[in-house]
């Protein structure tokens, strides 16, 4: 919120090109409402997250983070709404395979903002990344390092254990690739479709001479 003064500015979309729209506008006289008839506070739900203290090592010391969403204050104020922004007005990163997809060329960028590329003909494909191995982004750049592969042509993707892509490759229609070694794997170059199981794979990528070079 804003005073009038303000409101011009406020609206300004010259001044102001990226909005939030993971935001809660509420009136604050019916919050007060709302907390004056609780005791003083808003009654939210408890979730209960199990996590480790250090994200990047699973065997860390485990822990219960309690926590509220914001979101589900919305069931507390009578007659709340909800806006429902369309992905081609913005494309949420949460989690590792949301910014895998984001990266990819399933994304392009017009005016400075990522919109879903014409050629996916208006649906965005479905990412799943092992959320035990691309937990974090560190991760996800290390399995991308050469690059990611075409997905304009893939609905579905599905990865299980550790690889390594290149933009080389190209992911069509449905694709499951699953690797139970704990050595990471390559995806080979080229189109790639269907279910893929790589645990007993020995493919490396052909020598790139222009990735090579020479320390003098």
């Amino acid at each position: 919120m804003c005073t009038d003064d303000d409101e011009d500015a406020f609206q300004d979309i010259n001044r102001h090109k990226f909005f939030n729209t993971n935001n809660l506008w509420i009136r604050l006289d019916k919050l007060k409402e709302i907390v004056t008839a609780n005791g003083g506070f808003i009654p939210l739900p408890m979730i209960k997250n199990k996590k480790t203290v250090d994200p990047k090592n699973d065997s860390s010391q485990k822990v219960v983070q309690l926590e509220t969403a914001m979101g589900a204050a919305i069931e507390c104020f009578e007659g709340a709404i909800a806006i429902l922004v369309p992905r081609t007005r913005f494309a949420p990163v949460k989690k590792c395979s949301d910014l895998f997809l984001l990266r990819s060329d399933a994304y392009i960028l017009e005016n400075h903002k990522p919109v879903l590329n014409p050629k996916c003909i208006g649906i965005a494909p479905v990412i799943s990344l092992d959320s035990k191995k691309y937990k974090l982004v560190g991760a996800l750049d290390e399995a991308t390092e050469d690059g990611i592969p075409s997905m304009i042509d893939c609905k579905r993707l599905t990865i299980k254990g550790l690889v390594k892509m290149s933009r080389k490759t190209k992911f069509v229609g449905d694709v499951s690739i699953v690797n139970k070694s704990d050595e990471a794997k390559y995806i080979p170059h080229g189109i790639i479709s269907g279910p893929q199981d790589l645990t007993e794979s020995d493919y490396q990528p052909p020598f790139d001479p222009c990735m090579a070079c020479t320390i003098l």
